[in-house]
């Protein structure tokens, strides 16, 4: 791994997942695919190495609503550095609720990504249950879904009273250029102070190895909203799909996180935006203490 620049202190890794032990935290008989273990202690040592102080859990696909697993690698990592997002259904209780927001929840995922959703009303309908559900917590609602999808919702994004998150980009692709279906109306979205975006996974972006096709969607996506901007490095960096059966393990991504966060650091303008990146934006957005 290359070596990463200097992070400031409370560095802060918005979007990762673990993979524990399958015995004890089953895998979701409906999943898509089948990830390889990751586990906290791995997860940990290389924020060790990093410099990064500060991690949320986002609750994966595979797990589909059982959070058992986040929820163990909150209370194993403590509030002091974790939070997490979690994935709920109409069988969630207000209760499970309340528990969650205890050990550290402070949103929850819609993933429609995974199924290839595109139909923007059936995307409207389970956006506004979910946000009744959590607006109560003051919790934020993450998005997983494609540019095109977040553009024909944006009027009804726009009008939600809880923050939104946009995973990875908010799906954009980097060969589609900055003139592609859904992004002005995603960034006007973002210029509104409505939504994050994680710059996260550039790889679902553009090919692994082609890091610099991203230079222009991240600069222009900071420039729109810089306290609107987040980081993740989507760790253990899930690769659904590449085998053709969903009970057959899929390999991950290889990923060296430290060019990942050398070219992050060469596109924010100044170490001033850089910091609310990875420091100022997810401590206010996530809860931690300054």
């Amino acid at each position: 791994m290359k070596s990463s620049p200097q992070l400031p202190p409370g560095t802060c890794d918005c979007h990762t997942h673990v993979f524990l032990d399958e015995a004890k935290f089953p895998l979701w008989a409906a999943r898509r695919y089948t990830p390889p273990p990751a586990s906290i202690e791995a997860l940990t040592a290389l924020h060790d190495r990093l410099g990064v102080e500060r991690v949320v859990i986002v609750q994966p696909s595979v797990y589909g609503s059982d959070n058992a697993a986040t929820l163990h690698a909150l209370r194993t990592l403590g509030q002091g550095r974790a939070r997490g997002v979690a994935v709920i259904d109409d069988h969630t209780s207000d209760a499970e609720l309340a528990a969650m927001a205890d050990a550290g929840i402070r949103g929850v995922r819609v993933n429609l990504e995974v199924d290839g959703e595109r139909d923007a009303q059936k995307a409207t309908q389970w956006l506004r249950r979910t946000v009744e559900r959590v607006a109560p917590l003051g919790w934020h609602v993450q998005l997983y879904a494609s540019l095109s999808l977040l553009g024909a919702c944006a009027d009804m994004l726009g009008s939600l009273p809880v923050p939104l998150v946009f995973d990875h980009y908010a799906g954009a692709q980097a060969q589609l250029g900055l003139q592609q279906e859904g992004l002005a109306e995603v960034l006007k979205l973002v210029e509104s102070g409505c939504a994050y975006v994680k710059l996260s996974a550039p790889y679902r972006c553009a090919s692994p190895d082609a890091l610099q096709s991203q230079e222009p969607l991240t600069r222009l996506l900071i420039d729109r909203n810089p306290d609107r901007m987040l980081w993740g490095s989507d760790w253990p960096h899930p690769q659904p799909g590449a085998r053709p059966n969903a009970s057959d393990v899929c390999p991950p991504f290889e990923v060296d996180l430290g060019k990942t966060l050398n070219a992050l650091a060469s596109w924010a303008p100044d170490a001033a935006t850089l910091r609310k990146i990875l420091v100022d934006n997810p401590r206010r957005l996530y809860g931690f203490d300054a």
